[in-house]
């Protein structure tokens, strides 16, 4: 129990908010393992008052203003009640009963911890350098939130209840499932408005919790599927901009989540020109060694890259995760070689995982890439033909700038594209015009239908453009 308080003093001498912060943390510190069990058995209900009035008030080491004193003597009251709860659970866990661990009382002690660090906050009895125990308190209610939410679904699955609940649940949608992560977003939002509100100067100011507090919600926002109140915090963030630090001057982690989380939203909106610009700053920025976090950009900045840029990711980049290495290798190789049978096999296999990241319907549309493949490919083996009667020099020549619809619909069935198929063993012409003509209008080729003649006249120059041919 020493060591805590020694951490606390040390901290409190030496402004260090990170180390005051693990003293009022779920997790003990490497280097003090046993800190929650000490803090919770070196005192008791009757005695702990008074012990904590001798710790905070007559600590010669400290110097603490009454009403800070008085904030941190409501916080470890509730920080004890805590460990309690917590060391409880543990221990059911450890001891193989985990049906025992009460979660929901760990997250509802946990609040309670919140709750008094907020109302120290809101009193003004801590300063700016202490708010890294806001990041602790916010981080830790999302964590029990999802472990309690985890417990009460398992323990409705074994008693049979999800069953006669069902109906319900279809009226009125799966709040049920998430009942403390709900309550969760609304305590951190609390935070949230806490810190956005401050008037203080911006070197005392608690505005530098906002991007931390702001993406705690986005991820918190993100598991329970309620992507429109992501945008209330974007909005809310740029409506106090003129007294906000700028986003650049946060720590490096707060900036590459935050734009990641904005890339996505703006990629959900398929304002993809956005997302590219967000997603690509926070890959630039990420860590290399954060390889999970690369891969999460990744998974979002792939699709928008074949849209945007019409450029897909080279084999070096998908071999650093077997995960986007699956998914997106049998993509890519797809709509090089313009196959359409494997694009769509490559689709109906990674199906689950691309609704699940909602980028199905994005991946859906290098459909439109791999046809521009594909069309480029009936150009480049056509025949070369004089030039000299289209006004071009002696003995110059070029491609035939006139492909038989025919030729095109051939290369569209080898490549396995069943839409044009009339039902009697034919070709339906005017779906094979309808697909080149999309091809034209996004322009990834350039030209017409000549539909009296049979042919599709393309560009003498630049007939797919971006493509070099």
């Amino acid at each position: 129990m020493e060591a805590l308080w020694d951490d606390f003093a040390t901290a409190q001498n030496t402004c260090n908010g990170y180390l005051l912060a693990t003293t009022i943390s779920p997790e003990a510190p490497a280097t003090d393992p046993a800190r929650l069990y000490n803090y919770n058995r070196g005192t008791n209900a009757y005695s702990l008052q008074t012990d904590l009035r001798y710790k905070l008030q007559y600590n010669p080491s400290l110097h603490l203003e009454k009403k800070e004193a008085a904030a941190w003597h409501e916080i470890f009251t509730a920080f004890y009640t805590f460990t309690g709860k917590l060391l409880a659970a543990e221990e059911s866990q450890t001891a193989n009963r985990p049906r025992e661990a009460d979660w929901s009382t760990v997250y509802e002690s946990w609040k309670e911890v919140l709750s008094a660090v907020y109302r120290g906050y809101s009193g003004n009895a801590f300063e700016a350098w202490t708010i890294p125990c806001l990041y602790v308190v916010g981080k830790y209610l999302r964590i029990f939130a999802i472990k309690a939410d985890e417990q009460a679904a398992a323990s409705q699955r074994d008693s049979g209840l999800a069953f006669g609940e069902l109906q319900e649940e279809d009226a009125f949608g799966a709040a049920s499932k998430n009942e403390k992560l709900e309550d969760a977003a609304r305590q951190i939002n609390r935070i949230f408005a806490l810190c956005l509100g401050d008037r203080s100067p911006l070197e005392d100011s608690r505005k530098w919790a906002l991007y931390y507090t702001a993406n705690l919600l986005f991820k918190t926002y993100f598991r329970l599927n309620s992507i429109p109140l992501s945008k209330n915090i974007l909005r809310s963030l740029r409506a106090s901009a003129s007294d906000t630090p700028e986003l650049s001057t946060f720590p490096r982690a707060h900036q590459v989540t935050f734009k990641y989380y904005s890339g996505v939203i703006a990629f959900l909106e398929e304002d993809y020109a956005s997302a590219e610009e967000l997603l690509t700053f926070a890959y630039e920025s990420c860590e290399r060694r954060a390889t999970r976090n690369l891969e999460l950009i990744l998974m979002y900045l792939i699709p928008t890259k074949m849209l945007t840029a019409h450029r897909l990711p080279t084999r070096q980049l998908l071999q650093t995760s077997p995960t986007l290495d699956r998914l997106f290798s049998p993509l890519c190789t797809a709509i090089k070689r313009a196959d359409l049978r494997a694009f769509n096999a490559a689709l109906e296999a990674g199906e689950d995982e691309f609704v699940k990241r909602r980028i199905y319907l994005t991946l859906e549309r290098g459909r439109d890439i791999l046809l521009r493949n594909l069309f480029r490919k009936v150009f480049i083996a056509g025949e070369v033909e004089d030039a000299k009667a289209d006004g071009g020099g002696a003995g110059a020549a070029a491609r035939r700038t006139r492909i038989p619809v025919r030729e095109i619909a051939a290369a569209l069935r080898m490549a396995g594209a069943t839409e044009i198929d009339d039902g009697e063993g034919g070709v339906d012409t005017d779906e094979v015009e309808c697909l080149v003509a999309n091809a034209i209008y996004k322009n990834h080729m350039k030209g017409y239908i000549a539909r009296d003649r049979g042919f599709v006249v393309l560009s003498k120059t630049g007939a797919f453009p971006g493509t070099g041919v």
